[in-house]
């Protein structure tokens, strides 16, 4: 649970460390909004990411850059809006072709910090496009372990077409063990072996998404790989007939571990003052999650698809034991590492978020600025305590009756309604109306999506009810 002595986040004032720090950020794949400790869970023990929160900022309105995987994970790497990118469009990425990843030579985070001198190194889910076009090492990741796809079984270590994924850069590679365990200590040895030189190490972990393994979980691994040999309609690494809420909470504590010992080598190191460690998920959770109070999951726009935990530690520039409720993206984090590494975004690729850092080191105001979502069937636009919501889907006014068409257009106000189920479009026309033009007009920026899109809604049939059948 939050501690009893979490303040309202106030500035140090004491400005930025005069050496340039190095940046640890941690990706947990799909975890709910509740399933820490210091969000709230009484069934998941997780005292290393407790602890990492006493000592910084526990924030309450963090959001993904998309309720999925691969396009929060562009949005981090590119610090823009994933719909700038082919790539983006899909949801989450699938097609292994030339077009879709993250071109060779885009500025990225990794790129930008290895031109300021830094040290790169990923461990863990990559997502943002397959070998032979697309890898972390050709957008300025010096160092890369782990996997390509969207998905991995944590023992046999295939993907989602039941192939190998493994991987020392870009050579496919074999190793025994638990994947949450392999990492955490690759990541490890790396800042062992990084003492001296500033660093940014990208820590990317499956977990808790499916398939549904423990760290004793041998067996069941094995027999994913098994149903491979057999005719499948879902991929088997999906693991639709498995997982439990208790299994579930072993994938996060076994994650909780692993962040514990990478916590413990920075302390080692001597490096744990003057590291920035970010804590998040790429996006909501799923099926055995919990996300309460919030509506929707992963790929919903609703605050259970994008609204996630999010801490952040700087022990040399931030004080501990804090919360905050101002609302972030993804993309913030993006601008802020480059303004604390000391520099600057490309001209040419200008950033889609914030810098954040003058008002957690310097004691400015916080930088008020609109949040923008997009997927193929829904819209969001969040600026304060307004959320406007843009579903083409259609809804159900109560329960499962009657059901209507989209396009809806919807306001909230979600410090207070964060369930969204009171729409006060009506008591605020103007406020909705300069939102929805807000989202528009970014909108418009971005690539368009290809009228074949699966996600896309269907025209509605002529002469259809619109009271949907009984359950």
């Amino acid at each position: 649970m939050p501690g009893n002595r979490e303040r309202a986040f106030e500035s140090t004032r004491q400005g930025r460390p005069d050496q340039p720090p190095n940046i640890l950020f941690i990706l947990a794949d799909d975890l709910g909004w509740a399933d820490l400790g210091c969000y709230g869970s009484t069934t998941i023990r997780t005292p290393n990411l407790d602890q990492l929160a006493a000592q910084g900022i526990r924030f309450t309105h963090g959001y993904a850059g998309s309720p999925w995987c691969s396009s929060t994970r562009i949005s981090l790497y590119t610090g823009r809006y994933p719909g700038r990118l082919q790539a983006g469009l899909e949801e989450p990425l699938v097609t292994r072709s030339p077009e879709n990843g993250i071109p060779e030579g885009h500025p990225t985070l990794s790129s930008l910090l290895v031109e300021a001198g830094y040290a790169t190194a990923m461990f863990g889910k990559w997502h943002c496009g397959w070998l032979p076009w697309y890898s972390p090492l050709r957008i300025g990741f010096e160092t890369f372990f782990g996997n390509f796809d969207g998905a991995l079984d944590y023992f046999e270590h295939v993907d989602t077409l039941g192939k190998a994924d493994l991987y020392e850069g870009e050579t496919p590679v074999e190793e025994v063990g638990y994947y949450t365990e392999i990492i955490s200590e690759r990541a490890a040895e790396y800042i062992t072996a990084h003492r001296n030189r500033p660093f940014y190490v990208q820590l990317n972990y499956t977990a808790p998404h499916w398939p549904w393994e423990g760290p004793d979980d041998h067996e069941v691994g094995q027999e994913i790989r098994r149903r491979y040999q057999q005719r499948w309609e879902h991929s088997p690494l999906m693991h639709l007939d498995g997982g439990s809420i208790a299994k579930y909470g072993e994938l996060v504590e076994a994650m909780d571990a692993g962040i514990g010992q990478v916590l413990a080598a920075l302390d080692r190191a001597g490096a744990a003052d003057n590291t920035i460690v970010v804590f998040s998920s790429d996006n909501g959770g799923e099926r055995w999650s919990k996300n309460w109070p919030f509506v929707g999951e992963k790929g919903d726009l609703t605050e259970g698809g994008i609204r996630v935990p999010l801490i952040v530690a700087w022990p040399e520039a931030i004080a501990g034991n804090q919360v905050s409720d101002h609302p972030v993206i993804t993309m913030d984090w993006t601008a802020t590492l480059l303004a604390a590494a000391g520099t600057e975004p490309h001209p040419d690729w200008p950033l889609d978020g914030v810098d954040l850092l003058p008002w957690l080191v310097d004691g400015a105001d916080f930088p008020a600025h609109d949040l923008f979502w997009r997927t193929s069937n829904q819209g969001a636009l969040r600026r304060g305590r307004f959320k406007y919501l843009r579903d083409r889907r259609d809804r159900a006014v109560l329960g499962n009756w009657p059901r209507h068409y989209g396009d809806y257009h919807l306001l909230y106000d979600v410090t207070v309604d964060g369930r969204e189920r009171a729409d006060i479009s009506g008591q605020h026309p103007e406020v909705l109306a300069e939102l929805r033009e807000a989202w528009e007009r970014i909108d418009a920026e971005l690539l368009p999506f290809p009228t074949t899109h699966v996600g896309l809604p269907r025209p509605r049939t002529e002469g259809a009810p619109a009271v949907s059948e009984p359950d």
